[in-house]
């Protein structure tokens, strides 16, 4: 049988068949994770094959050819870990103010995300933020990243949003205490995820989701994800962090060499055009630390045998 991963719980993975039958599955033995090499070989969004074992249970054969993922790296497993898998859209969440806007978080998520689309969904807009914030807010709409201001509070922005979700998969992201949790509330018209509070000690969010999961609406799916501090990117190239900046695409092309990774090169044109202002100081330190953090990573095959290991 063939279905979709639509929630996964301490190794256990709720299925939907094309027929809309849910079975509780596990995975066959551990070559899906000996083949993968990382924290989790299937995660929402998945497509499987199984064999029914009785009415509605199964065991998991093997995970279908993934079309994208979104994917991190979990630092505590030392692998790279899927969040979730075949979507038409990621929906990044971020907030106006408390907690306040944090560019630097879109940017992981935007690195994050291979071969999906990626909207910036900012809530709380009822709220009043610096004109600094209000500039670097727009920098991703100068970029080409569609945003969306809403306010969960007010219901703002709440139905343009919803009507670009129509006909599609979308997964939400975000930190905790932007209020992801209440759009989904919102969006399902149900209050069945959790809300939490802000820490007024650090101003951020409190932990309500705790695993990924994918909610059926009327037009459109969406898969609300567990709420993080941060996300670390997964790739083991940092050449693969330049295509999250595409303000870098065209200027990479005048660098004196090829495979410039902008970072102390001679003649790079991208830390020209730094320099001269035409590209955002502030994005290209936060493109600076998204690489220095993935040459410090340890070796793959290091992580691959812990993750075997670990599972």
């Amino acid at each position: 049988m063939k279905g979709q991963v639509i929630n996964t719980i301490n190794n256990i993975l709720k299925v939907n068949t094309e027929n809309n039958e849910i079975f509780l599955c596990r995975i066959k033995g551990k070559q899906m994770t000996q083949l993968q090499g990382e924290y989790n070989p299937l995660a929402v969004g998945d497509f499987v094959e199984f064999d029914k074992t009785n009415e509605n249970e199964g065991m998991i054969l093997s995970r279908l050819d993934r079309k994208n993922c979104f994917q991190r790296f979990n630092t505590k497993k030392n692998c790279n870990q899927t969040v979730v898998a075949n979507m038409d859209l990621i929906g990044c969440v971020c907030s106006s103010a408390n907690p306040p806007f944090r560019p630097r978080f879109v940017d992981r998520v935007l690195v994050c995300s291979k071969n999906i689309e990626v909207i910036i969904i900012l809530n709380k807009c009822d709220l009043k933020h610096s004109d600094f914030e209000e500039e670097r807010i727009k920098l991703y709409e100068t970029l080409g990243y569609k945003l969306f201001r809403i306010s969960c509070e007010t219901g703002a922005g709440i139905k343009e949003l919803e009507n670009y979700f129509i006909g599609k998969h979308v997964a939400l992201v975000g930190q905790s205490g932007v209020g992801k949790s209440t759009l989904i509330n919102d969006l399902t018209g149900e209050t069945g995820q959790r809300v939490g509070e802000i820490s007024e000690k650090y101003n951020r969010g409190k932990h309500t989701t705790n695993f990924s999961q994918m909610l059926f609406l009327s037009n459109y799916i969406i898969v609300d994800t567990p709420g993080v501090r941060e996300f670390i990117p997964p790739h083991d190239d940092p050449h693969e962090i330049a295509k999250g900046f595409v303000e870098f695409s065209l200027p990479s092309k005048k660098c004196a060499y090829e495979g410039c990774l902008h970072d102390g090169e001679k003649d790079c044109e991208v830390k020209r055009l730094v320099q001269t202002g035409e590209i955002d100081k502030d994005r290209y330190e936060s493109y600076l630390g998204l690489i220095h953090s993935i040459q410090n990573k340890t070796p793959t095959w290091t992580r691959n045998y812990n993750a075997k290991k670990n599972y």
